[in-house]
């Protein structure tokens, strides 16, 4: 199993300086904004991956 994945900014002013929260798993706090957030991992989309072909049909 990995590590737990950091987010690279807040989501809410985009400063970097983000520690974990008290509140646990998935939990940030920014120091910049003063803010603390949850991060979630919720699945992978069953439809996969769609691009677009420059022709409005995807892959």
């Amino acid at each position: 199993m990995s590590e737990r994945a950091a987010p690279f900014h807040c989501p809410y002013c985009g400063d970097e300086d983000l520690r974990p929260h008290e509140a646990g798993h998935g939990a940030w706090e920014c120091a910049s904004c003063n803010r603390a957030f949850q991060l979630k991992f919720l699945g992978l989309l069953a439809r996969g991956l769609e691009r677009n072909n420059g022709e409005g049909e995807g892959i």
